[in-house]
């Protein structure tokens, strides 16, 4: 009689877990990875002329193509801010990206400059390195001119400061790896593959990525002011090559995830899923090249300091806490140690997640 006990409860055991596994992968086929791409500028703006040409136009052309190679996956739903020439707000914009609910922004620009510069390069949201990312921004920011009641919809917020802009940068934080990673994938295919100048991933300050909520990158395909790569921009052959190396980036990065998110589902199965679903918040409260012991003489006293690699960059962060409101604390206490620019971030296990993510998650 105890066996039989033991068989049926053992049966329901494996039929739960069953069950538990068709309803967690009918999840993961029925949700679709959303791409929003946003063609800059349009309508009345028309963006940059160099000789000649229209920026509106062909950003149009180049998202109109990656969309179309996008949507051959049947896995993939791709979500446009404009498919014409009509001018949308770059609020609006953004929000359309998180309406969306979007897993990725990508906007796409040709850039200009009085010399005969050239070179592609990807932007993600963060602080200018120099004067060079500054003015870049702030040529794309300008833009918010020509909206109407512009001064409510970005709250007194000014393309030709860098204080204003300085200000705007936090928001996308906890999506900045995320950004970086797809940033680099772009830059990669067109340096690598397209052999264009690399003009490499940067950081600015590009208001459109702040309306976002989503990792968000701003590509610059290239030079119109440059007689031949204004060309090769405006040509067909060009703006396939573009869309191309773009859709590739994409594609590989989603990889990436499916391949991260199928390691986690199966660990998760094993007896650690506890620990692995814990979810912790600490305070970063520096970044650098260098590697510095984390001792508290190195961060002002703050102990206990935690330090991880992210690429060439190791990231400090002070204390750890399993309570949103006791991280807040922390946080509180290295901003008056003088940490004025740290933040919280969370963690699930040991992978950096959402802070809006982990908040909602200890909230219930």
């Amino acid at each position: 009689m105890r066996t039989n006990y033991i068989f049926i409860f053992t049966s329901v055991i494996v039929i739960a877990m069953c069950t538990m596994l068709q309803e967690l992968n009918a999840q993961g086929v029925s949700k679709k990875f959303v791409v929003v791409l946003d063609a800059g500028h349009g309508g009345k703006d028309p963006g940059n002329l160099g000789n000649g040409y229209r920026e509106k136009n062909i950003a149009l052309k180049v998202a109109l193509e990656v969309g179309a190679a996008l949507e051959k996956n049947p896995s993939i739903k791709v979500v446009y801010t404009r498919k014409k020439d009509v001018f949308i707000d770059l609020f609006v914009r953004g929000k359309i990206a998180n309406n969306a609910k979007a897993d990725l922004f990508v906007s796409i620009h040709c850039d200009s400059h009085t010399s005969q510069a050239y070179g592609a390069g990807t932007f993600v949201l963060g602080t200018h390195r120099n004067q060079t990312n500054f003015e870049v921004a702030k040529k794309e920011n300008s833009v918010i001119f020509m909206e109407e009641n512009y001064e409510n919809n970005y709250s007194g917020f000014d393309p030709n400061s860098p204080e204003s802009v300085m200000s705007i940068l936090l928001s996308q934080e906890e999506y900045l790896d995320q950004s970086i990673q797809l940033a680099s994938l772009i830059q990669n295919n067109f340096a690598y593959k397209l052999k264009r100048k690399n003009r490499k991933v940067k950081q600015a300050g590009f208001i459109v990525l702040h309306q976002t909520v989503m990792p968000s990158v701003l590509v610059e395909l290239g030079f119109l002011t440059n007689k031949a790569e204004g060309a090769y921009l405006n040509s067909k052959k060009g703006q396939l090559e573009m869309a191309k190396a773009i859709k590739e980036a994409i594609l590989k990065y989603k990889t990436s995830l499916d391949t991260n998110i199928s390691e986690y589902n199966l660990i998760n199965t094993s007896n650690e899923l506890t620990k692995i679903n814990q979810i912790t918040f600490k305070v970063q409260i520096a970044a650098s090249s260098k590697v510095l012991e984390t001792k508290p003489y190195n961060f002002k006293g703050l102990s206990p300091i935690s330090r991880i690699k992210t690429r060439n960059l190791y990231k400090y962060f002070y204390g750890t806490s399993t309570s949103y409101q006791e991280a807040k604390q922390l946080e509180e206490e290295a901003k008056n140690k003088g940490y004025t620019s740290s933040f919280l971030v969370a963690f699930k296990g040991e992978k950096k997640i959402p802070l809006i993510d982990a908040i909602k998650s200890t909230a219930n």
